[in-house]
């Protein structure tokens, strides 16, 4: 993800681009007499942050772009460090050709082949280098299918391009320039609040091209970057599949559609399961194959796993595309959290809440959360269904460790600010660290263990597409099915601005990589295109209505208690939530 930056506004005119990519990619273009302190510190602790994104490797290069008048120079400095998931041979980013620069985070799954010992950025970059023209350049990227961000410098005609992918699986920040910080910056992963740069999401519906030999005749160059920058929409047309997330199918189900009574598929949706299925299966094989391993017999793969059935049925289809002396790591996480501790005792009242109180000796032990309770049961479905080693790691947490996070994941989630995103992102932070322990059976002494897993499989998208949450039930309430097919439309329409950039920020601060089968374009298009009456029924109770489909599914793989298993948020199934007091999830907190 990339980092600009435009210097302006002053007596002296300089200009400063400044861009980082994931995998920790760093990339600065200055001109040459821009040395200030507070800018130079605030590009140090930016590629600071960006490199524990990538401990692979790290490189950097240099260029300077010189206007046509002579008069301004930019120096382009770049910076990568590289998390290797894809390929045999070490590669070094950035990537060159030819004077052209590419910084690429992300994986191609679908659209370009990938042979098993090929790095796909490698392939990206050589099929990107022979691109002659802008529209070559923007439309590969609508031919490509995966997470990503992206900067690619073309020397020839002196030409920015960045974007992230469709969805935003990948975080890329933006910091537009304005009067009192006159400078423009895109970043990966920010260093928290900062007076110094007021960052947001970067929007997905473009791929951006900045034009630096116009940038560097321009006098103004605060009001010349707009019009030096261009927004190419993405488009579907011939050849380009994968530009945008399908839309929702507006049919509507006859006024006397039947009520679904239990989970075995009714005959007009036996054949729709099976697809189901294998679209969902598809995607979880190309998104745990040809993952490097660190040494034999160790786990490549975690899931980040609840019980649920989201990551109950990503795991059972993982398993179906994994070695069998391979693990596959279970990463279950769970807090300390007083207030639920004391909320067990008899003084249940809010006066003796307010101080942490000892729980009484019958009552749950603290690390007994919900998310432990089904993981603990789900994780014996799978080891009779599908025998191999499961590595259930426990992650737990203790409050004072959680506490004493909080100024680090609050500047990892950031520009994120929320009660809700501190209790959502203190729980990957810890579950995707995945420092915990094992036990060979229920009753055995624990373990400690550390996964050595770096691809993290992440159910995020099920509820989003198949009608998981209760505001679709309400939708149905005060609007009919029409209000159900609204509400699902919003959710495609808004998965890239809320959880998948924060929660990319926390995770690959642990030098890993969050992948979300739910969230392959090919299946989003495939359930968008199904009929609402197909994937849920909210007129029935929940654990049957909400998710019907997906349940259908589980329970025909044979997942029957996972398949009946009723949502429960993230946050308050591990107890990351409310710690402090109940305070509404979109209430903003005081980052410091």
């Amino acid at each position: 993800m990339m980092l600009i930056t435009d210097v302006t506004n002053s007596p002296v005119v300089h200009r400063t681009l400044v861009l980082v990519l994931m995998c920790g990619v760093f990339f600065c273009a200055r001109s040459a007499k821009d040395d200030s302190s507070l800018l130079l510190d605030l590009c140090d602790r930016l590629k600071h942050a960006n490199g524990a994104r990538g401990p692979d490797s790290q490189d950097s290069r240099r260029v300077s772009v010189t206007g046509s008048d002579g008069l301004h120079t930019f120096v382009l400095d770049l910076f990568a460090s590289e998390l290797q998931l894809r390929g045999s041979q070490h590669i070094v980013q950035p990537h060159e050709r030819d004077n052209n620069i590419f910084c690429w985070n992300g994986e191609i799954f679908d659209g370009l082949d990938i042979a098993q010992d090929e790095n796909d950025g490698v392939k990206l970059f050589r099929v990107l280098s022979d691109a002659s023209t802008v529209e070559e350049v923007y439309n590969l990227f609508g031919t490509i299918e995966g997470p990503y961000a992206f900067v690619y410098y073309n020397a020839n005609s002196q030409r920015v391009f960045f974007a992230r992918d469709p969805l935003g699986r990948r975080s890329l920040l933006i910091h537009k320039p304005n009067v009192r910080n006159p400078y423009f910056f895109l970043t990966s992963v920010s260093t928290g609040s900062d007076p110094a740069c007021e960052f947001e999401e970067l929007s997905t519906k473009y791929i951006y091209c900045l034009e630096l030999r116009v940038l560097l005749n321009s006098g103004d160059t605060m009001s010349a970057f707009d019009s030096c920058t261009t927004r190419f929409p993405r488009n579907s047309s011939a050849g380009v599949l994968y530009s945008e997330p399908c839309r929702v199918n507006t049919v509507l189900p006859p006024d006397d559609w039947p009520l679904i009574t239990g989970l075995e598929s009714p005959d007009y949706l036996i054949q729709v399961v099976d697809e189901l299925i294998n679209q969902l299966d598809r995607s979880v094989e190309l998104r745990v194959r040809d993952i490097p391993q660190a040494r034999s017999a160790a786990a490549r793969v975690a899931v980040l796993f609840s019980g649920g059935i989201d990551s109950t049925v990503l795991a059972f289809l993982a398993h179906k595309h994994i070695p069998l002396d391979e693990p596959i790591d279970l990463l279950n996480v769970a807090f300390e959290n007083p207030r639920k501790i004391n909320g067990q005792t008899p003084m249940n009242n809010t006066k003796a809440r307010r101080k942490p109180q000892k729980p009484e000796a019958n009552a749950t032990p603290p690390y007994m959360v919900p998310d432990r309770v089904t993981g603990i049961q789900e994780v014996e479905e799978l080891r009779k269904l599908c025998p191999r080693v499961w590595n259930f790691v426990e992650v737990n947490v203790p409050y004072g460790e959680s506490q004493a996070s909080h100024p680090l994941v609050e500047s990892l989630m950031f520009p994120g600010r929320t009660v809700m995103d501190l209790s959502l992102a203190l729980a990957l932070y810890f579950a995707s660290r995945g420092s915990g322990v094992v036990r060979d059976h229920p009753d055995s002494e624990p373990v400690a263990y550390n996964t050595p897993a770096r691809v993290l499989l992440n159910g995020l998208g099920s509820d989003e597409l198949l009608g998981g949450y209760g505001r679709h039930r309400t939708a149905y309430g005060t609007g009919g099915w029409k209000g159900v097919i609204d509400e699902l439309q919003l959710e495609i329409d808004r998965i890239p601005s809320r959880n998948l950039g924060r929660d990319d920020r926390v995770i690959s601060s642990h030098g890993k990589e969050t992948r979300h089968p739910f969230l392959s374009l090919t299946f989003v298009s495939f359930v968008a295109r199904l009929p609402v009456h197909f994937k849920m029924d909210p007129r029935v109770e929940t654990g049957l209505g909400d998710k019907m489909l997906l349940r259908l599914a589980a329970k025909k793989m044979g997942l029957a208690e996972a398949s009946s298993r009723k949502k429960r948020a993230m946050q308050f199934g591990s107890h990351s939530a409310r710690m402090e007091g109940e305070k509404r999830g979109d209430v903003s907190i005081d980052l410091k």
